[in-house]
């Protein structure tokens, strides 16, 4: 069995991921938990590090590589960004240590786009991007991470030349509880869900982006009108917001951008069967093996063996 290595975090706002890596790049243990910064920053990023660090017996002099939200401002020690348009793998060398520990902790940095008119952060996706497109990726390319806040990032040749978020995720979760439309989603996960629901609002917020919260009201109006289910009213509220993103998201893609879909579970599930729906060609990479595979690059850049 090959010797441990060092540990890979992913902290982001509400979960926590840690994996045990051999020196052969193998997964030795894994950990995962609610403890995201909003929980860390109460009981101490430390602690929280310290017991996960224990309940995989981790050697003490063993080095931790991590990525997120514990290098926010609000974080363990913050990392700052760089600065994009930036080669992807600067993230490498940005990396900042945590002091009064005994053992070697490094929080990567996020990027920043500082344009006044379309200023934008993110942290813990860079490291997600590196792992799925490699340190020197040719061609232009956009590449989709969903979540509460989803990222489509534009990279060429390797360098990031801009980024947007889009708060997709958040959104359908406020739009489905806190507005009229809470009615019209009411006990939809009891029913099977309606993909072809979901196509034709996808379609539909991709060709008319501009009738937003139109499209939105209609899964009222078409349950109130014509009776179609929670599970069609629901399908129709993700569909419009996935379908708004992907039209905000490729906007201004270059003619042979190539779309890369980093994802997992059933996000991953639903952002396919949008890009299938649009006619949209796309590579699909699992996101944890993404991150990980970020994480390993830094370790291995700032620790060579």
């Amino acid at each position: 069995m090959t010797n441990p290595a060092y540990v890979a975090v992913d902290w982001g706002t509400s979960s926590f991921r840690l994996w045990l890596i051999g020196g052969d790049g193998t997964v030795l243990a894994e950990r995962r938990s609610g403890e995201g910064m909003t929980s860390a920053a109460k009981t101490g990023f430390s602690a929280v590090l310290a017991g996960h660090l224990a309940a995989i017996e981790a050697p003490e002099n063993l080095p931790v590589i991590v990525c997120g939200m514990a290098g926010a401002r609000q974080g363990w020690v913050e990392a700052g960004y760089i600065d994009v348009p930036a080669p992807l793998a600067s993230i490498l060398t940005g990396a900042v240590s945590i002091p009064g520990e005994s053992r070697d902790i490094r929080i990567l940095p996020g990027l920043a786009q500082r344009d006044v008119a379309r200023p934008d952060v993110m942290r813990g996706e860079e490291t997600q991007l590196l792992g799925a497109l490699g340190r020197a990726s040719s061609g232009a390319q956009a590449v989709c991470m969903p979540g509460t806040h989803s990222k489509w990032v534009h990279v060429t040749d390797g360098k990031v030349t801009g980024f947007s978020t889009f708060m997709t995720g958040e959104l359908f979760d406020v739009i489905s509880k806190h507005t009229i439309l809470s009615h019209a989603v009411a006990r939809a996960e009891e029913q099977l869900a309606d993909a072809a629901a979901f196509e034709a609002a996808v379609s539909a917020a991709f060709a008319h982006p501009a009738l937003a919260s139109n499209l939105l009201f209609a899964a009222r109006s078409g349950q109130l009108l014509h009776g179609i289910s929670a599970a069609a009213a629901q399908a129709r509220l993700s569909g419009t917001l996935i379908g708004l993103e992907i039209a905000g998201a490729l906007q201004d893609a270059a003619n042979g951008t190539t779309i890369t879909l980093v994802a997992s579970g059933r996000l991953q599930a639903l952002y396919e069967q949008a890009f299938r729906t649009l006619s949209l060609a796309f590579t699909a990479i699992d996101a944890d093996a993404a991150v990980r595979c970020g994480l390993s690059a830094a370790a291995e850049a700032i620790w060579p063996n």
